[in-house]
């Protein structure tokens, strides 16, 4: 069964974290990997897409501890968590809602995303980009860390089997939690279509890889 996509993460809160960092090829090496492309000046700004429980942003703390970090998340439980982990942190502001909706803001230095976006089409991510683009510096760059399908005929595997889900159980349109990773060159093409100017891959762990898009 199909579940909206904030109902989804917030039944499976409780053991989360450890399953992010156990259950997933890569992840002990990809979250400080990500952190580590992320600005090291102090009173820098960044924007955390899908930043759930923070795990991308234990590494980036430790390496900037002054960084000013903007997390917008669709599940009240996840940032409760984050907030939890960060206890009195100046410079974190969270917002539950979904990146697609809520004002991103203006003047990042950079934005960054870890396996998150997997779960959305072209047409919804090319919006997002191109808004994302507008919220950055000039010199600003976009960090993403995600999953990906291996080939163009796995991708339409899987938007066709999530079409046929909810068609067999009669969702209307809406955000579900069902796994539809493009391909990298699509991701890569959707980012340069949004304007950036650069978009390359840093590092692969299995069918995940670290993105790196500059303004």
């Amino acid at each position: 069964m199909l579940e909206e996509m904030a109902a989804f993460f917030e039944k499976r809160l409780d053991g989360y974290d450890e399953h992010m960092r156990t259950e997933i090829e890569g992840s002990g090496a990809f979250y400080p990997f990500t952190a580590s492309l992320l600005p090291a000046k102090a009173g820098c700004r960044v924007l955390d897409l899908g930043c759930g429980t923070g795990l991308e942003l234990e590494a980036y703390f430790r390496l900037n501890p002054g960084a000013l970090v903007t997390g917008i998340d669709l599940s009240p439980g996840m940032l409760e968590a984050l907030r939890r982990k960060f206890p009195g942190r100046e410079g974190l502001e969270l917002v539950c809602g979904s990146y697609f909706d809520v004002p991103l803001g203006e003047n990042y230095d950079a934005a960054v995303s870890v396996e998150s976006l997997h779960h959305f089409p072209a047409e919804a991510k090319l919006g997002l980009y191109r808004r994302l683009r507008a919220a950055l510096r000039p010199e600003g760059v976009f960090i993403l860390t995600d999953y990906f399908a291996e080939s163009e005929a796995r991708e339409r595997a899987y938007f066709e089997d999530l079409r046929r889900l909810r068609r067999a159980e009669g969702l209307p349109a809406g955000s579900y939690h069902y796994d539809t990773p493009l391909t990298v060159a699509h991701e890569l093409d959707i980012l340069r279509k949004a304007g950036f100017s650069r978009a390359e891959i840093m590092a692969r762990w299995g069918n995940t890889r670290t993105v790196r898009a500059e303004v």
